[in-house]
């Protein structure tokens, strides 16, 4: 249920606001039958913070039928581009809440990057250099655009209450809930809930309630973001450049977004006063010197600096944290949103078989491991690409001018040489994995996330590998090559076979190649999509063994 007073879908509504990079969506309060209970409403899972982790750890839940009360102090969406690059990962997860098609339809769809030296080309990358893959990539998509997609989708989900202008003012930690207090336009009212997610951002209030610190570095040099409306023959690539001829000294990125719209991100001097630099019309001499002419409009103009902080801990008692409000990077690499959505993608599951009796509460312990492990690799190649990007010592300096002066030339200077590392999925050391006992060339090993291909169903008709998985239906899934499936498999775990009598038709060979298999190969996946375990040779025991270990049951 959405409480809304327009008829029309929030992606209907979405119009730029020129000069303001606002999104025209604005959702009407509406009182619910909870503030009239003298007793806190009792509900499984509240989560706070309806934008695009929050929204859709939402949609996961309630497709697996639990019941989801979204909270959001806001009544609108869209204030700004703010994160608009998403990755390969991130739109296999939308897959399967059912809204990656909308968002690559819209999305400008690239995978080459160049790097620049002043005026020379360094060199050109490719981030997805092989085929048969369903999703690019990375787009370049406005969030504003991603979370009104995510709003349309919540629509259609009667298991979800969202909420506008709540604000949770109060959290009471018990044993077996949460209290919070919220506060509306027509007073405060409580409600009670089993587990509480704050997914409300870098400045989370849900944090400072729990007393969690978020800890960290803020770096001091400065950077300016503009949104550009403008007509231009630029490629749909990512360029960077170090020291530019129109930026003396600095680092400037162009990135293009829908709708003739750019992404230009220009560093400034640590001493840069931001309430003078952001002025349009201080910004838009620097803009004209890059572009070489002043035909464009404003969408949006901010100002930042490089943080990269963390809580110690994801989960204080029933409340857990994800997205900005656990973790916070630099934007430059795209890690950001993508490992918010990680953490959403990673944490779905897990509640959702506490909440069914089907796991222990221990399991969301499983959550903090693996998550705040990748937060922590984030930070370190968030914190290298600062580093390079602004160095703060003379040493630092003059590595930064060799290395840049031999890159043009060889291999191991461009592979020092750091604009911001593009995301990438996270790989988890973690209890819910269970070790090869085999011998393996390649292949996903356990603790990494599962590798597309393109694959042809019975009827002749193309598909992609984790379009079957997702066909599954949100549970652990075999995947067998060629007899692996003939084995009874224990308990609710879905098959998807490759190869085969009535498998799937691996015709180009590229499953067999990414997955190192042979016939009777199998993996176990986890409903996240990560590899639990996988076996040459596997028996209904060995299955078992490793379902248990990664349902946290062992």
């Amino acid at each position: 249920m959405v409480q809304r007073d327009a008829v029309q879908t929030a992606s209907q509504t979405v119009t730029g606001q020129a000069g303001t990079g606002q999104a025209k969506v604005q959702f009407g309060y509406r009182r619910h039958p909870d503030q009239d209970r003298g007793a806190p409403a009792e509900h499984p899972v509240v989560v706070v913070g309806a934008g695009p982790v929050g929204l859709s750890l939402a949609i996961d839940l309630a497709q697996r039928g639990q019941k989801v009360v979204l909270l959001d102090d806001a009544d609108r969406i869209g204030e700004g581009s703010r994160a608009i690059c998403f990755s390969k990962r991130s739109l296999e997860y939308w897959d399967r809440l059912g809204v990656g098609d909308r968002m690559v339809e819209k999305g400008v769809v690239w995978s080459v990057g160049r790097i620049f030296h002043g005026a020379s080309e360094l060199y050109q990358f490719n981030l997805l250099p092989e085929p048969g893959h369903k999703r690019p990539a990375f787009i370049n998509l406005q969030q504003f655009h991603a979370e009104a997609y995510l709003v349309d989708r919540v629509q259609e989900l009667p298991g979800i209450c969202l909420r506008w202008r709540n604000k949770v003012t109060a959290a009471e930690s018990r044993n077996d809930r949460v209290v919070l207090t919220v506060e509306t336009p027509d007073g405060p009212y409580r409600l009670a809930a089993q587990y509480v997610v704050a997914c409300d951002g870098a400045r989370s209030s849900l944090r400072k309630m729990v007393g969690a610190e978020f800890s960290g570095q803020v770096f001091e040099d400065q950077f300016l973001i503009a949104d550009v409306k403008m007509t231009a023959a630029f490629p749909t690539e990512r360029w960077f450049w170090f020291d530019p001829p129109f930026h003396a000294g600095r680092s400037a990125l162009l990135h293009k977004q829908p709708d003739d719209v750019w992404r230009i991100d220009l560093q400034l001097s640590r001493y840069a006063d931001p309430a003078i630099e952001k002025q349009p019309e201080n910004v838009r001499p620097r803009i004209a010197r890059m572009l070489g002419h002043d035909q464009f409009e404003f969408e949006w103009i901010s100002l930042y600096k490089f943080q990269c902080r963390r809580m110690d801990r994801f989960i204080h008692g029933r409340v857990i944290f994800a997205g900005d409000a656990a973790h916070q990077v630099s934007p430059f690499g795209a890690r950001g949103a993508n490992s918010g959505l990680e953490d959403a993608e990673n944490l779905a599951w897990k509640l959702d078989r506490i909440l069914r009796g089907q796991s222990p509460e221990s399991l969301i312990e499983t959550y903090h491991i693996e998550r705040s492990a990748a937060a922590d690799e984030n930070i370190r190649e968030s914190t290298r690409a600062t580093d390079f990007m602004a160095p703060n010592t003379h040493q630092e300096a003059r590595l930064r001018k060799a290395v840049l002066s031999l890159a043009k030339e060889t291999e191991f200077a461009k592979r020092m040489v750091n604009g911001g590392r593009l995301s990438v999925p996270s790989v988890y050391d973690t209890p819910l994995s269970t070790a090869d006992s085999e011998a393996w060339r390649a292949g996903p090993c356990p603790g990494t996330s599962m590798p597309d291909a393109p694959l042809t169903n019975n009827d002749g008709e193309a598909t992609f590998l984790t379009d079957a998985f997702r066909a599954q239906g949100r549970r652990f899934t075999l995947l067998s090559f060629a007899n692996g499936g003939a084995i009874e498999l224990p308990g609710d775990v879905g098959h998807v076979g490759i190869g085969g009598a009535g498998g799937l038709a691996d015709e180009q060979g590229l499953a067999w190649q990414r997955y190192d298999a042979i016939s009777g190969t199998s993996y176990l996946l986890r409903p996240d999509g990560y590899v639990a375990a996988r076996f040459r040779h596997p028996t209904r025991d060995a299955i078992a063994a490793a379902l248990a270990r990664a349902s946290g049951c062992q």
